[in-house]
């Protein structure tokens, strides 16, 4: 087990949020008690000790890049042009983190409910399995539209299934992908350079990088969040209400 690699947090928000009624308006920029959703995600990877953390800005880009510029002046942007998925969004990064050499903690700017001690044990849990990728996971009440998390008899990642493809068992599992990841490194964007675009509008998917992993017989983990709460993504100003009332302590993590 190796404790001290190094930590780099690449935050992905590039998204345009267009379910939240205001177009004008990047989706991480919409405030929770005062402060912007990438505030929270921003805060807590430097509360992980990350020696480097990149935000990958796309839509609205130079109002993100400003507030950050502000609240976290050490963290880095990174340019995503054009929206092509989240696959094409991590790839960005390759040529700023090219000299880096550790883990890479994949975030979300639209989760601003994980809490700290989570990602602690999403670590500590990539490392003591000596895994090439790590998934965030929760148990939820209602998995309908998520991906399925399929697990090995020793309880390493089997394989992910998305719901639309998932068999009648698979669609009874309550397990799903939180899209919060952690990567070795080198393996990560060796995965991400052997992706293949989806649909029309030639989007790379991250979680492909799986697939290739597992191709290569390569250890994929994953670790449940103790709190489902945690890794829900705001995408509506309902959501962004309810995110509202747990940062305030008004409603407690389920």
């Amino acid at each position: 087990m190796t404790t001290d690699r190094k930590l780099a947090a690449v935050i992905m928000a590039a998204g345009r949020g267009t379910r939240m009624k205001e177009a004008d308006r990047a989706k991480v920029l919409f405030e929770i008690n005062g402060r912007p959703m990438i505030h929270y995600v921003t805060d807590l990877a430097y509360s992980l000790n990350a020696t480097r953390v990149i935000v990958i800005v796309g839509y609205q880009r130079d109002s993100v890049m400003a507030y950050i510029r502000q609240s976290h002046p050490d963290a880095e942007a990174v340019v995503q042009q054009e929206q092509k998925g989240t696959g094409h969004a991590v790839l960005q990064t390759e040529e700023t983190l090219k000299n880096f050499a550790g883990d890479v903690l994949v975030l979300s700017g639209d989760v601003p409910l994980l809490r700290k001690g989570t990602i602690e044990e999403l670590i500590a849990h990539h490392r003591m399995s000596n895994a090439v990728g790590t998934i965030l996971t929760a148990e939820v009440e209602d998995p309908s539209g998520y991906g399925r998390v399929i697990r090995n008899e020793n309880g390493s990642v089997k394989k992910i299934v998305e719901h639309r493809d998932a068999n009648a068992e698979e669609l009874a599992l309550r397990e799903i992908n939180s899209g919060i990841y952690l990567f070795s490194k080198e393996k990560l964007f060796d995965g991400l350079n052997h992706l293949n675009p989806h649909n029309i509008q030639n989007e790379y998917y991250l979680t492909d990088v799986f697939e290739y992993f597992w191709h290569h017989q390569w250890i994929v983990s994953a670790l449940k969040a103790p709190h489902p709460d945690e890794i829900r993504g705001v995408n509506t100003v309902i959501q962004l209400d309810e995110a509202r009332q747990v940062l305030s302590g008004g409603k407690p993590l389920s």
